[in-house]
């Protein structure tokens, strides 16, 4: 799917639409620098139930999220010197068939994490954002 996203409004709601059909598994979240990931997040984690605020961990990794039967976490991956630091985290713990992991900055953990099964692609143009969205299970069958 390609969508054109005209505002910030309009990244939340699309966050908000893929926690219908997404509450479980590794969704990877790419995008430049201000793309709207973090954005596109608390959408998703707010059509889940939460009312609080969210911001990127970028400074504390990950931030874990238990809403209405689900654990959500939130990786920002932007400061990572090596993927190996993943292993440290102890990422394997939070990669279980019923979490739902959203990474943001992904490529920084190559080698340590696995495909993810929805692929989410945020850029930037214009006033707005282009996003594709691709559930990478039905790219590799």
């Amino acid at each position: 799917m390609e969508r054109f996203l005209v505002d910030e409004a309009a990244t939340e709601n699309l966050g908000a639409e893929l926690a219908e059909s997404q509450r479980a598994g590794l969704v990877w979240l790419e995008g430049d620098l201000g793309a709207g990931k973090t954005t596109l997040v608390r959408g998703w984690l707010r059509a889940l139930g939460h009312a609080g605020p969210v911001k990127s961990p970028t400074y504390t990794i990950v931030e874990p999220y238990h809403l209405d039967g689900v654990c959500v976490y939130h990786f920002d991956l932007y400061r990572l010197s090596d993927p190996e630091e993943l292993e440290l985290i102890g990422v394997r713990d939070y990669l279980v068939p019923d979490n739902l992991c959203l990474v943001e900055w992904p490529r920084r953990g190559e080698g340590v994490l696995p495909a993810p099964d929805l692929r989410v692609s945020l850029e930037n143009a214009g006033t707005g954002r282009r996003v594709r969205v691709a559930v990478t299970a039905e790219e590799d069958s």
